[in-house]
């Protein structure tokens, strides 16, 4: 089987849109960034050096099962 010069071309400009689109990828995804005048209740997120986004820190939530157990055996002991 033999491969065409424009086949070769296509295959050769195919790999190179996707470097580009892999290496665009790696940019653009969001960065942790620490922002001191907001505090440590505020978590924000910087995409492509460009786009800035903060959102308040989400606290871990306690199921409320394990609360009813933890109530239940300090109401036995004391």
């Amino acid at each position: 089987m033999t491969i065409s010069r424009p086949s070769l071309k296509v295959l050769a400009i195919a790999f190179a849109l996707a470097g580009v689109a892999g290496a665009a990828l790696l940019l653009a995804r969001p960065q942790p960034i620490e922002s001191a005048v907001l505090g440590a209740d505020w978590e924000c997120t910087q995409t492509a050096f460009v786009l800035t986004s903060c959102a308040p820190r989400v606290q871990e939530a306690i199921p409320a099962v394990e609360t009813l157990r933890k109530d239940a055996i300090q109401q036995t002991r004391g």
